[in-house]
């Protein structure tokens, strides 16, 4: 389990909508560790409490899988690849004042990304092809998403529908088992050591840096505007910890890199207080996250029980593939800019479709597809 979210973080790259994408393939396709239900039943999940959503998918599975110390493992080996990657580009951003050209590998990986969404998506929406409320829930979800409809309000409005609408889908004849939660022996709070100790017995800027993370990972809702807003208020208006321009290459370094995109604050550590501004910025920002999900989990089958609490659930869970889907939309504009990026689309879909064929390959297909095309016409950088 710990390899699988390894591989993966070393090869999410297209964001969020993509990354849960990659993780349905994996392990409900290919390994069948959880239903597509229960699979859906964490990603309203995650959607309810703040943090990233595909590092709390992460989270999630690993709890499901091996309990708490899974959760620690998936959510640690999820995040680690993309801080590393991060880190590396942070040390050279230092030296050099400038980004590298990413572009050329992007071109091909994006529309690969892109036909494994869309493939997750219709797996995930084909078994309620006949739940008429969950589908328009969903198309209500995607559509008020399109016209600019905030998307807390988007998702808690799914949720209190289905609430409402209790009783429309019969609860599983046997709850979601959660033997493998039992025992864990570790509690939420014990998760606060590594940023509580990194912080407390350190001067400088350490401390308020790891305080003004702690306080992102614990309200972050939305989309990565979100993260813009609060970092630029944060360390650029009110402490003048970096500049315009610097926030502005750490989105995009987040944005460049595989895994989750909040590894935007190991960019950001570094550049204020060097490696342990990284280590404690990274911790700080993810933290909350393994907190939230600790305290969650053990209450989803027994809101999957209570026909009210399973209808918010299921609200919830149409509101979130709306919300994918209408990611998914802006995916595929940045994705498909010409003729060659809808050919690799082309040509990944089929296989993206073929549950026994590992994602990963498909990632690695399309960013060799998309520099071979973008070599054959003289583009790359």
């Amino acid at each position: 389990m710990a390899l699988l979210f390894l591989r993966l973080g070393c090869t999410s790259f297209g964001g969020p909508a993509a990354h849960v994408a990659l993780m349905e393939a994996e392990v409900v396709v290919r390994r069948k560790w959880v239903t597509r239900e229960e699979f859906l039943d964490l990603f309203a999940a995650t959607n309810l409490i703040p943090g990233p959503n595909s590092t709390e998918m992460a989270i999630h599975l690993g709890y499901r899988r091996a309990g708490t110390p899974g959760l620690v493992a998936a959510g640690v080996c999820f995040i680690l690849p993309a801080a590393l990657i991060t880190a590396g580009f942070a040390i050279a951003y230092q030296r050099l004042r400038t980004l590298p050209a990413l572009e050329g590998l992007l071109y091909g990986l994006k529309p690969a990304m892109l036909s494994i969404v869309l493939a997750a998506m219709a797996r995930l929406v084909l078994p309620r092809k006949k739940d008429l409320l969950f589908l328009s829930l969903g198309l209500a979800a995607a559509a008020a998403s399109v016209l600019g409809v905030n998307e807390i309000g988007v998702l808690f409005g799914g949720a209190a529908l289905g609430a409402m609408g209790a009783g429309w889908k019969k609860p599983p004849e046997k709850p979601p088992s959660d033997t493998n939660t039992k025992n864990t022996g570790s509690s939420a709070a014990a998760l606060l050591g590594p940023v509580a100790a990194s912080v407390a017995t350190t001067g400088g800027k350490l401390l308020p840096l790891g305080l003004f993370f702690l306080k992102v990972g614990s309200v972050l809702y939305g989309s990565g505007y979100v993260l813009i807003a609060l970092l630029r208020a944060g360390l650029v208006t009110e402490r003048g910890w970096l500049t315009e321009a610097e926030l502005l290459d750490a989105v995009a370094i987040g944005q460049f890199t595989p895994g989750p995109v909040l590894s935007t604050a190991t960019f950001i550590g570094y550049l204020i207080e060097g490696p342990a501004g990284a280590a404690v910025a990274t911790l700080a920002i993810f933290l909350p996250s393994f907190v939230f999900v600790r305290a969650s989990a053990p209450l989803l089958p027994k809101m999957r029980a209570a026909p009210r609490l399973a209808g918010l659930l299921d609200g919830a869970a149409a509101a979130s593939l709306g919300l994918l889907a209408a990611a998914t939309i802006a995916l595929g504009r940045g994705a498909l800019v010409d003729v060659p990026a809808w050919l690799i689309l082309a040509a990944a879909l089929p296989v993206a479709m073929q549950p026994k064929i590992n994602a990963t390959w498909i990632v690695v297909g399309g960013a060799l597809a998309g520099l071979a095309v973008r070599g054959a016409l003289g583009h790359l950088p």
